[in-house]
């Protein structure tokens, strides 16, 4: 066990670390982060990860952030609410539909593993207040004991624990409303303009409008409703979205425990309505909503004196509803591609519209097409016991665990098709109705989507000691995960690592680590292929020393830096072992006589292995006045070899797909900073918490082909950037068009985008294609304010992105798409020979000689789009209630608060008021504004 001296400096560590604005809220907020090191250490609890935690005597590259500072995120899966607070750790999200979020994680540039106390899991929908805290795990050391798991880095979930500690029951309920964020590239045409436009764009075309486009009469219908069902204009987002919907979430936990038992339980309840309109005739619900039920049993027990055990269980609950089989998606994307014009909402005969064009009326398929349930069922169990051998030798202790998952997810799909009719009059100007589909009744069919079972077992022993000037630390453990997805093989990845840190007069630290394990995916005897990861890192700590240890200026100083190897296992499912499967039946002479025959499925590669990375981190940590000021800084280099990647050089001509191999080479760097400042004085307190990320990568091999000209080439620049012609404005006049270089496969026209002609052979074609976005390192911002008076609290997170281009295209800013498509308000500021100094190409339809379609909509420059933002993560406002009004109610405890998420964003106008990171018109993210109450028993 360790020592008391070193458990009261874990907590002050993790706080200082932490620097968040809840961290100066009531002490019904900071309860969690005082207690975290008394539930039993993290050394003890979860050997793979202690020493990360334990930052004041270890050179590993660690950041931590307490749950107190995601509680009252209103979402369900936990990443969402960790943008802006974490240095290096980007999170995008690009939907908005409830557990359907698109959320992904960048670490410096890679994607982490998600560990559970400990363990790697597949999950990141949890209950939200059995978060204990959540640390990300960047550096060598910090990642060795993964092995083959950790060049991406990992995100590790430390869930709360009982402690020795009077029972308390919490109770928290947040109530909000939710409306969407802008999810449109600018706003839809009504019918009137879309008419104007597109007979425009049809004469540019060179087509004819009297055979293709509206008629005047037409025109003037669409611009004073005369007729609506015959020139229908309607609004289809606000025909079938509403403007809000509710968004819940009720929680209740016990926690409490003595020497001998310690516990906490919880339970959780999220629920978010979709942002869909309904119909009270169905008997089912066609909205696109979430409801989740998560329960954690944490329980630790003192068997004997020297024997300990655990049982962890987790269970949760999720169900996804959404209209009809097409999926909420979907419908957004009909939104997007359908014109106001196309058709009425009913018929005077109260039938649905729609046309030849348009066989799927939108309210229909919101509402008519049935329903759409998925069931998603958790089980998630962990064992340990730990023996205490002090009485073999004192400090040494061993422990074992056995964990168990199961995940599954069932789709139940009730859908039906519906008719639509469109008004065709005859000479008696009689309504007359042509049919397009046909009306069904309700399909029925379920399917498992996926089923994930896993077995986790681990054995490790450790010694721990502190004499004199000495503190020794030494782990030494084996494990097995043992994972099943559907009804593929099991992956195991199995194998050993140790890790050893010795500090000397706690000054200085040094600290070895590494792991020998690996997967069973690779062509090797048994199926396993195993490596070697390495790592040492080196620390200081400066304000230990005599010359600096009684300055009152100076908490804390420590330099540190680290070097190692760590693997990543992204071997395809057995890729080395050459498969065939049935071709087409091939036909021998004039008889006819066909066989069967086989061929490869795909080019095996004999040679696939695990992904390698080397890893250098150097980083200061300082604290002063106080602890008052603190400052951490880190710079890493790490080199990443033998990627998985299809070889550049491959050629149709083989006649089969290339495979995966073990060529590819990127360098990420990059630096973090964290400056914070905190004070209290009375009932007076404020805190600043900045975090800053500049992560840079490059491209150094990929196999590709030698490129005719330098500008081509992909090697030796970032990671990820848009190709494609430079734009250089558009075409104004006929003397442009005749001395400027020739496209190959069209003829441009005033209007058009032009190119330029990078190697000036008069020509613009593949040739002139090269990198046309930013260069630049991207730029990673977080920012954490809060303010406390007496008892109120605000705090307000601020998450940015600088650097960041955008590439937006297809149905949600392109015109006409299909010939059909809807039209936007950015359209109407086309060029036309009236209009030069337009910001849009001349419009087309994608039609005729002269459509554009080989020109503007190639990848070009022109459409690049500045996608730096600012935006207001949450804003929160506090009020804790007296403790002489809470002590005749027997209360503990209670906080009020109203609080914002997503509440406002500043981008670039040339996003045209678009969300940030949704822009292509998917369900929209939400902004939600809700009141809560937290109360401590």
């Amino acid at each position: 066990m360790i020592s008391f001296r070193q458990t009261l400096a874990l907590k002050a560590v993790v706080v200082m670390i932490c620097c968040l604005p809840l961290g100066l809220l009531a002490q019904s907020d900071t309860t969690a982060i005082n207690t975290m090191s008394e539930n039993d250490s993290a050394q003890t609890i979860y050997p793979l990860i202690f020493y990360k935690i334990k930052k004041s005597g270890s050179t590993a590259s660690a950041s931590v952030v307490p749950g107190t500072s995601i509680r009252h995120t209103p979402v369900m899966s936990f990443p969402a609410g960790l943008a802006g607070q974490l240095p290096g750790l980007k999170i995008n999200q690009t939907n908005g539909q409830p557990l359907n979020e698109g959320i992904s994680m960048l670490l410096r540039g890679r994607s982490p593993l998600v560990l559970i106390d400990g363990i790697p899991r597949s999950i990141t929908e949890i209950g939200i207040e059995e978060i204990e805290s959540v640390t990300v795990l960047k550096d060598a050391v910090a990642l060795a004991m993964l092995g083959v798991r950790g060049a991406g880095g990992a995100i590790s979930v430390v869930t709360k624990k009982g402690a020795p500690m009077k029972s308390e029951i919490n109770f928290s309920g947040q109530w909000g409303t939710q409306q969407p964020t802008q999810n449109l590239i600018g706003n839809p045409l009504d019918a009137y303009q879309y008419a104007l436009l597109y007979n425009e764009a049809l004469k540019n075309d060179g087509l004819s409008v009297a055979n293709n486009g509206f008629s005047d009469a037409a025109i003037q219908a669409y611009k004073d409703g005369s007729d609506p069902y015959l020139y229908p204009n309607v609004n289809w987002r606000d025909e079938v979205t509403r403007k809000s919907a509710p968004v819940a979430r009720y929680n209740i936990n016990a926690r409490g425990g003595n020497e001998f038992f310690k516990y906490f339980v919880n339970l959780e309840h999220f629920n978010q309505d979709g942002f869909f309109k309904t119909d009270n005739s169905n008997n089912y619900s066609t909205n696109a909503g979430a409801k989740g039920y998560f329960v954690r049993s944490n329980v630790d027990v003192k068997i004997t004196d020297r024997l300990d055990g655990g049982i962890y269980i987790m269970g949760r609950i999720m169900d996804l509803n959404a209209p009809g089989s097409d999926g909420a998606n979907n419908i957004f994307q009909a939104i997007l591609n359908t014109p106001a014009s196309a058709y009425p909402i009913r018929n005077p005969n109260g039938s649905f519209g729609g046309s030849s064009r348009f066989q799927n009326n939108i309210l229909g398929q919101s509402q008519y097409s049935g329903y759409f349930i998925g069931h998603t069922r958790t089980v998630l169990t962990d064992f340990y016991l730990r023996r205490d051998l002090d009485d073999v030798l004192p400090g040494l202790w061993a422990k074992a665990r056995v964990s168990f998952f199961s995940d599954m997810r069932e789709n139940y799909t009730r859908s039906k098709t519906f008719a639509v009719f469109q008004i065709m009059n005859n000479d008696a100007n009689t309504p007359v109705y042509g049919q397009y589909g046909t009306n069904s009744e309700q399909g029925n069919s379920n399917a498992v989507s996926f089923q994930n079972r896993s077995n986790f077992q681990e054995f490790s022993i450790g010694y721990s000691r502190n004499k004199g000037l000495h503190d020794l630390d030494l782990l030494l453990l084996a494990n097995r995960d043992n994972l099943i997805a559907g009804s593929n093989l099991k992956l195991t990845v199995q194998g050993i690592s140790a890790h050893a840190s010795y500090m000397y007069d706690k000054r200085f630290i040094a600290e070895f680590a590494g792991a020998y394990n690996g997967a069973n995916r690779y062509p090797s005897d048994g199926g396993f292929k195993y490596g070697l990861f390495p790592s040492i890192g080196l620390g200081w700590n400066l304000h230990n020393e005599s010359f600096l240890k009684n300055k009152n200026w100076l908490n804390e100083l420590k330099v540190h830096g680290s070097y190692g190897m760590s693997g990543l296992d992204n071997g395809s499912y057995f890729t080395y072992i050459q498969s065939y499967n049935n071709a087409p039946t091939t036909y021998f002479g004039t008889s006819a006589t066909s066989t069967t025959t086989i061929a490869e499925s795909f080019l095996a590669n004999p040679n696939i292995t695990y992904e390698k990375a080397k890893m250098l981190n150097i980083g200061f940590d300082s604290r002063f006045l106080n602890n008052r000021l603190s400052f951490d800084v880190d710079y890493y280099f790490n080199k990443y070899s033998d990627l998985s990647i299809i070889r550049g050089t491959n050629s149709g001509t083989l006649g089969i797909a290339y495979p995966n191999e073990n060529i590819g080479k990127q360098h990420n760097s990059g630096i973090e900073a964290v400056l914070g400042w905190k004070e209290t004085r009375g009932k007076f307190g404020y805190s600043v918490a900045i975090n800053a990320a500049i992560q840079q990568t490059n491209l150094v091999y990929n196999g590709e082909p030698a490129q005719i000209y330098e500008w081509m080439q992909r090697t030796g620049h970032p990671v990820g950037l848009t190709y494609g012609y430079v734009a250089e404005g558009l075409y104004q006049t006929q003397a442009e068009l005749d001395s400027r270089a020739t496209t190959e496969g069209y003829i441009p026209q005033l209007g058009d985008i032009k190119f330029k002609d990078l190697n000036n052979d008069g020509a613009i074609n593949q040739y002139d294609m090269t990198i046309i976005g930013s260069e630049k390192p991207s730029v990673l911002l977080g920012a954490n304010l809060g303010l406390q008076w007496s008892r109120f609290d605000l705090s307000t997170l601020l998450v940015a992105e600088l650097n960041r281009q955008v590439y937006p295209s297809g149905n949600s800013y392109r015109e006409f798409l299909e010939g059909v498509g809807q039209a936007f308000e950015v359209h109407l500021d086309r060029w036309t020979p009236a209009n030069p100094n337009a910001s849009y190409p001349r419009l087309t339809t994608n039609g005729g000689p002269f459509n554009g379609e080989f020109n503007n909509a190639a990848t070009n420059s022109f459409w690049l789009r500045n996608g730096n933002f600012l935006r207001v993560r949450s804003l929160e406002l506090g009020y804790s209630i007296p403790a002489s009004i809470l002590n005749r109610i027997k209360l503990k405890s209670t906080r009020v608060f109203v609080n914002g998420y997503n509440l406002f964003s500043l981008s670039s106008k040339t996003f045209n008021g678009a969300d940030p990171e949704n822009y292509r018109g998917l369900y929209p993210i939400q902004k939600v504004v809700s009141f809560g109450i937290h109360v401590k028993l």
